[in-house]
């Protein structure tokens, strides 16, 4: 979970209250995911476009019960995360303890980041920046963190876009018939959608045609080699997944700091 100081205080209330309400339910799907091949399919995708060096300084941006973050721990990295919801924090700090990993948990807003210049190698983030209030000053801290030939790993969806759009509405609502067609979970029923769904309509994001609009800000900022993969969901999420959010494909953004 993500803060800024520009958005109203009852929408930063209302999403610290949705996202520490969810911590628990968000650590099993982690944790479930630490413990089958997913670890191993994220950390190839991560290291596969991640600098070239033994040991990474690695920050875990938005780092929630921390999948990531213990994932490249895991494969030996010096691994900082952050999220801004302390029950987060506190679900992640069990689950490293469960994979015997040191990583250092850090509570803070992701726009304001702890953090001298200069301090990462790899800034690692999954399904954070649609939630942010003010994403292109969250860009411009995490530009400021990265080491020069840092990279920035971004994976994320339009996953409220729908609201704004007609067509994609429809095809949300297919994805919502095509698990009862299947016999599967429908995962939107996991979670509080009327009330994610008012906040989603209050975030800059969420109207906006993505990755393009990430790409045209990361320019404005000064990253370089701008990498952007519009669909990875093939690769990164299973079959219950891939019906689940048919029409919202997770995209890849890469960028280096030079």
């Amino acid at each position: 979970m993500i803060l800024a100081n520009n958005i109203d205080d009852n929408i930063l209330r209302d999403l610290i209250i949705y996202w520490a309400n969810r911590a628990k339910e968000y650590s099993q799907t982690n944790q479930d995911e630490l413990a089958t091949e997913k670890r191993i399919i994220w950390q190839k995708l991560i290291m596969h476009h991640a600098p070239q060096k033994e040991k990474l300084r690695v920050l875990d941006i938005g780092a929630g019960p921390g999948f990531l973050a213990i994932t490249l721990a895991l494969a030996g990295h010096e691994v900082t995360a952050v999220d801004a919801t302390e029950e987060m924090i506190n679900q992640a700090k069990k689950n490293a303890i469960q994979y015997q990993v040191k990583v250092n948990f850090v509570l803070s807003d992701v726009h304001c980041l702890p953090f001298e210049d200069n301090s990462f190698d790899l800034i690692i983030l999954r399904n954070v920046t649609w939630n942010l209030s003010n994403p292109t000053l969250a860009y411009q801290e995490w530009f400021r963190v990265l080491s020069t030939k840092g990279k920035l790993l971004n994976f994320d969806a339009n996953w409220y876009l729908f609201l704004f759009n007609k067509d994609l509405y429809s095809q949300y609502m297919q994805d919502r018939q095509n698990t009862m067609n299947y016999g599967i979970e429908d995962h939107y029923r996991q979670t509080n959608t009327q009330e994610m769904e008012r906040i989603a309509k209050l975030l800059p994001l969420s109207k906006e045609i993505r990755p393009e609009w990430d790409k045209k800000i990361l320019q404005s900022i000064g990253y370089k080699n701008i990498h952007i993969e519009n669909d990875i969901s093939k690769i990164v999420w299973d079959k219950i997944e891939q019906i689940n959010y048919h029409s919202t494909p997770m995209f890849l953004i890469a960028a280096e700091k030079q």
